[in-house]
């Protein structure tokens, strides 16, 4: 089906008058999309609000669906599903590699993105679905059909002059009906009349949610929750207990003056996302990527300090088993071993800003963190991969002995020698 020509948004209110019933429900679902706005509403409840609000107002509506663009590494984006059948709406994410597949460059949501990004002011499409086949010109459209839908109306709104991803690209939005005749014409003027106003509220959420999910990608998750929450003056840090993990691939300059770029990224990307995996889920935050080191910590009260050092010595070990796996597919490959040494310690630390006027970074500090490098930086001396001081040894309370003493070292920087520990090898095996 060819697409009908574009029209005015002007064309597309048939109203004369705001004083009747239609120009009431009008400016009272504008005035509320508004105030929802301002108040910061997520999108979630701002589509199942507005989606609510249309049946209230005796639309048919059946399923509605929202979706947009993002900026984070992991999705491309982000929807709604609306049911009144079920009484539910249900969250979505898309991935970069959905963006790609035959479903979606087949909808009729990739179509109408197509014509506004060929210059198309907010394009929509209207099809009567049992009207016959012609008007079901997708395949999606086939199946509402199938589940009961006889309308079905989509709309889409850009963000911005040029599509400026920092705020989201724009949104996309459908609705199907599931009464015989479908839509009527006031139902539709209701949509074409609410929807930009309901797009300026999600629009502020989603710039809400960019910020957000890129301050917790490039700072770490509390880091950037707290930045984004106001902690951002110079000097603006705090006292806090701490696990210290600290991580460093053993031979890497070598390693990168004789492997190709590409090799090296892939090389970095599998070491930190190992190391990651192994404290994501013990409440670990990774503070920063230091080359080929990495530093992160668990923070602790007190009366948890035993149960955080238990759960870090979980992830060190979990660590050494996977590196122990992928070393061997290394091997099966034709690929030299890499060798990651950990060193673990506890202290108390000063979290927050540090820096300059204009260029702040939210890190730890403190003679602990000098410490922790130290101690890593006898791992390969040691021949051993994880070590410990023993104000950690002390902290685990271990009963399963897995940590065994090495005896005292010096420590650059540090006056008194240290009493070291090493992971015990069975342990690490």
């Amino acid at each position: 089906m060819e697409p009908k020509a574009p029209t005015s948004f002007e064309s597309r209110l048939p109203i004369q008058t705001f004083d009747g019933p239609l120009g009431r429900r009008i400016i009272e679902t504008h005035i509320w999309a508004v105030r929802e706005g301002l108040r910061g509403t997520t999108a979630y409840d701002l589509f199942d609000g507005y989606c609510q609000r249309l049946i209230i107002h005796g639309l048919p509506l059946w399923r509605a669906h929202a979706a947009m663009e993002t900026l984070h590494p992991q999705w491309s984006g982000y929807g709604y599903t609306w049911r009144r059948d079920l009484n539910a709406i249900q969250p979505e994410q898309y991935a970069h590699s959905d963006m790609a597949g035959e479903g979606w460059l087949n909808s009729p949501m990739y179509d109408l993105i197509r014509r506004a990004r060929a210059g198309e002011d907010d394009p929509w499409m209207r099809r009567h679905l049992e009207a016959g086949p012609e008007e079901r010109d997708f395949p999606a459209l086939n199946e509402f059909f199938a589940e009961g839908a006889t309308d079905y109306f989509a709309q889409v709104f850009t963000f911005g002059e040029d599509g400026d991803p920092s705020h989201g690209t724009g949104i996309v939005y459908s609705f199907a009906a599931d009464r015989r005749g479908g839509f009527d014409d006031d139902d539709t003027t209701l949509l074409h009349a609410t929807l930009p106003a309901l797009s300026l509220a999600m629009k502020a959420h989603a710039g809400y949610v960019i910020a957000s999910a890129l301050l917790q990608t490039y700072l770490g998750e509390e880091p950037g929750r707290r930045v984004h929450a106001g902690a951002i003056e110079r000097g603006s840090v705090e006292s806090i207990n701490a696990v210290l993990w600290y991580a460093d691939i053993r031979g890497f300059t070598q390693t990168s003056d004789t492997s190709p770029g590409p090799v090296i990224i892939e090389l970095l990307d599998t070491v930190f996302e190992t190391l990651t995996a192994a404290l994501r889920t013990r409440g670990g935050e990774v503070l920063k990527f230091l080359g080929d080191g990495m530093l992160a910590t668990l923070s602790f009260a007190e009366a948890d300090r035993a149960e955080t050092c238990r759960r870090a010595l979980d992830a060190a070990v979990e660590a050494m088993r996977a590196f122990a796996a992928l070393n061997e597919a290394r091997a099966a490959a034709g690929l030299p071993a890499v060798t990651v040494d950990i060193a673990l310690h506890v202290g108390e630390v000063l979290y927050g800003n540090v820096g300059a006027i204009d260029r702040l970074d939210f890190t730890v500090i403190g003679p602990a963190v000098n410490e922790v490098a130290r101690i890593e930086a006898l791992c390969e001396p040691l021949g051993r991969p994880v070590l410990f001081s023993a104000e950690f040894a002390t902290a685990v309370e271990d009963t399963d002995s897995r940590l065994e003493p090495l005896g005292h070292y010096s420590l650059r920087g540090v006056r008194d020698p240290k009493e070291i520990f090493a992971l015990a090898s069975s342990e690490a095996a």
